[in-house]
This record gives C-alpha cells, sequence and structure tokens, in this order.
C-alpha cells in the first residue's frame, strides 16, 4: 500500500457521508446508518469492474 487513496474509494466515503448525514438531517428518509450503508453499497456495486 503506497499511502495514496483510490478515487473510487474517496468518491465512496463522500457519498456515504452524504447519505448519511441527509437521513441525521431528515428523519423520514429512514435509519441514518441503513441509508449510508445502502448508497455505499449501491454505488460500489456499479462501479466494479466487469
Amino acid at each position: 500500500m503506497n499511502g495514496q487513496i483510490d478515487y473510487r474509494t474517496a468518491l465512496l466515503a463522500l457519498v456515504g457521508c452524504g447519505a448519511t448525514y441527509a437521513a441525521f438531517e431528515h428523519p423520514s428518509f429512514g435509519t441514518a446508518l441503513l441509508v449510508g450503508i445502502g448508497a455505499v453499497t449501491l454505488l460500489h456495486l456499479l462501479m466494479k469492474n466487469p
């Protein structure tokens, strides 16, 4: 490991944080952890190499 962060990892972390923040601010979106984990998982699956 060379200490640099991959763009994909940075994007996953950013989307997860944004989704979790939105869920905290608006409880009608669901439980914050569920929303954050769901968003990161979906993005990870969509960006997976074929």
